[in-house]
C-alpha cells in the first residue's frame, strides 16, 4: 500500500499563498520548511519500503515532523495576523 506524503501546502490549504510568500520573504520559514519537507520525504521512503529504517527511528522521524509542523503553523498563524 502506498503511503502519501504530507506536503505542508496540503496540510494547510488555507495557507498555500501565504506559504508560497513566507518561503521566499522568511529565511527561517524557509529553512523549516526545507527540513519539514525533508524529512516528510524520509518518512514516506521508510514506510513505502524504500529505505530501511528501525522502528524507532522511523517514529523519531516522525516527532520531528510535527514538531517541525507545529512550528510552521505557528509562523503561518502569526503572518495572517
Amino acid at each position: 500500500m502506498q503511503v502519501e506524503h504530507h506536503p505542508l501546502a496540503l496540510e494547510f490549504p488555507e495557507f498555500k499563498e501565504t506559504i508560497h510568500t513566507l518561503k521566499l520573504a522568511n529565511a527561517h520559514f524557509a529553512k523549516l520548511f526545507d527540513e519539514y519537507t525533508d524529512t516528510d520525504k524520509a518518512i514516506n521512503r521508510a514506510e513505502n519500503g524504500v529505505e530501511h529504517l528501525a522502528d524507532a527511528a522511523l517514529e523519531t522521524l516522525k516527532k520531528i515532523r510535527i514538531n517541525l509542523k507545529d512550528q510552521l503553523f505557528q509562523l503561518l498563524q502569526a503572518h495572517a495576523a
